[in-house]
């Protein structure tokens, strides 16, 4: 018997088994690509923590470049000799603290009793021990995250800093070295104070020499999302202070 290919059986069934194996197909390639999508967002985690410690292969006075994909993990594991997870008064050594998704951690954080996991990255600079945070926030559009380097005095060595959907050419600038740089040196306590950092405009120091203002020169167009910046360091960077504090004792 003939199959009618214009009845409304015969495009519900081919609709039905064209779903099934396109989504069979799916399905296999997400399982089978996983581990190397994993592997690829580990690799790029180690490469911006790297990158706030200034581990980095930077030339010229612009660039931000990473340490290769194919060498980051051999040089992240010399490098940060000791991960630990903060809960509480609690912390714990744990070799996988830089994969912790801090964004999942803020939600669980919402519930009465919960005790955030809050994890840190201590690696080895030119002698020098370096502290690396996580740490995320809102922009203008959508996410703002990153990382932040300090030494023990919660001095900045470093930072990297990245963005989901923020305007080319405006708060996407926070990604650029121009304004990144401008961060080592600054210092988030005064005294035993936290002060944060502002990203300010009109803050009369655009070369950003003043390293005792607790400010950052402004992005040009990009007020909301430098605000975000501030409020999204303020807001994590705080959380480490009874860390840092307990260091300096």
């Amino acid at each position: 018997m003939a199959v009618n290919r214009d009845s409304n059986g015969y495009t519900i069934m081919f609709s039905i088994i064209m779903v099934v194996i396109v989504g069979g197909l799916l399905a296999f390639f997400a399982t089978f690509l996983k581990p190397t999508i994993t592997a690829n967002m580990e690799a790029e985690k180690q490469q911006n923590i790297l990158y706030a410690m200034n581990v980095n292969e930077n030339e010229g006075d612009g660039d931000v470049t990473f340490i290769d994909k194919a060498e980051v993990e051999a040089k992240f594991n010399t490098i940060i000799t000791k991960q630990l997870v903060i809960e509480g008064d609690k912390q714990t050594e744990n070799d996988e603290a830089y994969l912790i998704d801090i964004k999942k951690e803020a939600t669980k954080a919402k519930k009465a009793g919960y005790v955030r996991k809050l994890p840190i990255m201590i690696g080895q600079k030119d002698g020098k021990t370096v502290y690396v945070v996580p740490v995320r926030g809102k922009g203008l559009w959508d996410a703002i995250w990153g990382f932040v380097a300090m030494d023990k005095t919660m001095t900045i060595q470093g930072v990297y800093f990245d963005h989901k959907g923020e305007t080319p050419g405006l708060g996407a600038e926070i990604k650029q070295r121009y304004f990144m740089d401008d961060f080592t040196g600054e210092s988030f306590l005064n005294g035993n104070t936290f002060e944060g950092i502002k990203v300010a405009k009109g803050n009369n120091d655009p070369l950003n020499n003043d390293k005792t203002d607790y400010e950052v020169d402004a992005l040009a167009g990009a007020t909301i999302t430098g605000d975000g910046v501030a409020a999204m360091l303020k807001k994590d960077i705080k959380m480490y202070v009874p860390y840092f504090q307990s260091l300096n004792k």
